[in-house]
């Protein structure tokens, strides 16, 4: 199972994707707020999504696990 990790620590402004929705490598997963820039954050290989770990407005540490793709 693939994992779609936060770059650097910041805030969830908003997940792109539902369980169950298939994405392509590249594909924009969640957008992060840090150091007041807007990051979306790509899935790094094609799959569906199996779990989303964040919602909208969570505080989130660098590397941590936002999506799980299978």
């Amino acid at each position: 199972m693939a994992e779609v990790t936060a770059p650097m620590g910041g805030k969830i402004i908003d997940v792109k994707v539902n369980v169950g929705d298939v994405v392509n490598d590249g594909d924009e997963v969640v957008i992060l707020e840090a150091m007041k820039m807007e990051l979306p954050v790509v899935a790094n290989e094609a799959g569906t999504v199996k779990e989303i770990k964040c919602k909208k407005g969570d505080a989130v540490e660098a590397d941590a696990v936002l999506v799980l793709l299978g």
